[in-house]
């Protein structure tokens, strides 16, 4: 059974904390990136998402991060969890990440 609740860090050393998953699956924690285009210090910053309870334990999940102590852009991830023939629990994500822009003419570079 694929558990998110705890640490977990991916190959560029960004590390999401999951805090609790309760019984509908919905989850909040933090997120420390390790990537950022902003000058200003990188801080944690909230996440809430979901996760569907699948018994065979490969579930899917998303969640939403804010990055409002350093940045006025959003990010949205996308993913699943697969545990290993050792064991170990993997996730495999994607994402877009929303940066505010100025005017409805620049929306066409506001998603990466």
């Amino acid at each position: 059974q694929c558990n998110l609740t705890g640490w977990w860090k991916n190959d560029l050393g960004s590390k999401m904390h999951v805090a609790t998953v309760d019984q509908e699956g919905i989850f909040t924690g933090e997120y420390i990136t390790a990537v950022s285009s902003t000058q200003k210090p990188i801080e944690p910053s909230p996440l809430i998402g979901s996760q569907h309870l699948d018994k065979d334990g490969q579930c899917t999940f998303g969640f939403t991060v804010n990055w409002k102590k350093f940045s006025d852009s959003t990010a949205v991830f996308v993913g699943q969890c697969f545990a290993e023939d050792n064991g170990k629990e993997v996730l495999q994500t994607s994402w877009l990440l929303r940066e505010k822009v100025d005017s409805l003419p620049n929306d066409w570079k506001a998603t990466r």
